[in-house]
């Protein structure tokens, strides 16, 4: 069994969708707790760090095999805390931030709130380093975004998105911060390469919870 830690309840159709197109042998459970993104925006990730690692250790007692945390601000405290729980503890962005360190050296990342953005430059330039590759991460916050999809306006939100990726010109990448961002890479009419983490994240959760 793998475990989703989301922040959203958003995500979960998003996760299930995947899992039946392409993993129908999987079984997900979800933990949702909107409360760690809110505190996180405020205090910072490591603010959290606690309330996931109980998270992390819940979803052991409750028989997961491995955990996929969803939300990308809080996912590098919860990749960290793997150690901790004895189980593999993987963040959704991070096969996204290598596929996008193997196009370029130039790399734009878009989120719609501040708290993601040094989480996932980081990431990318992590990336970077263990792969020896050069790499340059320009972050733009997309205005207006957030609001849309706190609303419950998930293609609004995603419209926003797509219009400030069409935007970029000059990067090899463009990176989609976020789960709850994912569909505008379905929008977009930009010839630089978009992309999202929820396929590729969930693919990696389950080769965590099902190794070879």
């Amino acid at each position: 069994m793998l475990t989703l830690l989301h922040t959203s309840p958003l995500h979960i159709p998003v996760f299930e969708a995947l899992r039946q197109e392409h993993h129908p042998d999987l079984e997900l459970r979800h933990f949702v707790d909107e409360e760690l993104l809110a505190r996180a925006r405020l205090e910072g990730p490591e603010a959290v760090a606690d309330d996931v690692r109980k998270e992390l250790r819940r979803a052991v007692a409750e028989g997961a095999r491995a955990v996929l945390c969803t939300c990308s601000t809080i996912g590098g405290v919860a990749e960290t805390a793997a150690a901790e729980v004895g189980m593999p503890v993987l963040r959704v962005d991070r096969p996204m931030a290598a596929a996008a360190v193997a196009e370029g050296e130039r790399v734009v990342v878009l989120a719609t709130v501040e708290s993601t953005l040094g989480p996932t430059v980081s990431l990318i330039e992590d990336e970077a380093r263990r792969t020896a590759r050069p790499v340059e991460v320009r972050a733009r916050l997309v205005e207006g975004a957030w609001e849309r999809f706190d609303a419950g306006d998930v293609d609004g939100c995603a419209r926003l998105v797509a219009a400030a990726a069409d935007e970029v010109t000059d990067a090899d990448a463009i990176v989609l911060a976020q789960v709850s961002i994912a569909r505008a890479q379905q929008l977009v009419t930009t010839q630089v390469p978009v992309l999202s983490s929820p396929r590729p994240g969930l693919a990696a959760g389950a080769r965590a919870a099902h190794p070879q």
